[in-house]
């Protein structure tokens, strides 16, 4: 087994489970208040205000990514139309016709789930709609590829294949990850592959999977925040993510599709 991968216990995944469903709730929440002439610090205050009241954890809140200057300073990442993920909520407000992608974490007795979606404000182009359901049922053929003995390269490959004919971008630099005991953790989740590569998942681990897909080419760059990433090409960008527990027959969502 890859090191610093981790099983979880019985009891974690209970735990993990109403983390998940807390989880859920919140976004699904923050996505419902996403909407024209909404700021992006008024989805972060109430994603702040919804943890908070069921006594969990904001982990995003003061994180401090290896080899980062500083600590991320906000409760969820809020990433607007090139933005593909780590955006830093400000007083932007949302117009017509964007797209926003909301990634939040929750931290509940002392256990991480990690969960995003992508949002339309207000109606949205046909273009943009094909670039959310596209990345939405990418992540759904990730996750079909999970099974006790399976690779990351079988998750990844599962993505990448399902995209190819659309002819997006993958993000290639940024991929899913372990969690759980913490926000990230080993294994490496890439959204592309090749089968039987990568890191062996068996019974019991936790990974979040989250295909970041770009309306044009791969490349991305990183804005002068130091956190937010963006299409190098200023082409729209697609996140979604869930985090799931690997079983002997498949997967089980840790984080439900919320409801918006």
């Amino acid at each position: 087994m890859e090191k610093g991968i981790t099983i979880k216990t019985k009891k974690d995944i209970e735990i993990l489970r109403e983390g998940g469903k807390r989880l859920s709730y919140i976004l699904g929440e923050v996505a419902k208040a996403v909407k024209p002439g909404v700021t992006e610090i008024e989805l972060d205050n109430l994603a702040e205000k919804l943890i908070l009241e069921g006594g969990d954890i904001a982990p995003f809140k003061n994180y401090c990514p290896d080899m980062a200057r500083r600590a991320f300073p906000a409760v969820i990442c809020i990433s607007v139309n090139d933005k593909v993920v780590h955006g830093i909520p400000g007083n932007d407000v949302l117009k017509e016709g964007d797209i926003v992608g909301l990634d939040l974490g929750l931290e509940h007795k002392g256990l991480f789930t990690d969960m995003a979606v992508t949002v339309p404000v207000g109606k949205i182009d046909k273009e943009a709609e094909k670039l959310i359901m596209a990345t939405k049922k990418a992540l759904e053929a990730g996750i079909k590829a999970v099974k006790d003995g399976c690779y990351t390269g079988d998750i990844g490959n599962a993505i990448e294949s399902f995209v190819k004919p659309y002819k997006y971008g993958i993000v290639r630099e940024l991929s899913g990850h372990g969690v759980g005991y913490s926000i990230h953790e080993p294994p490496y989740v890439p959204n592309y592959g090749k089968k039987g590569k990568g890191a062996k998942l068996t019974e019991g681990m936790v990974i979040a999977i989250e295909p970041m897909i770009n309306e044009g080419k791969d490349a991305i760059i990183e804005a002068e925040d130091e956190f937010t990433v963006k299409t190098k090409d200023g082409s729209r960008s697609a996140h979604f993510e869930k985090t799931l527990v690997v079983t002997k027959n498949g997967a089980e969502i840790l984080t439900p599709t919320p409801i918006f």
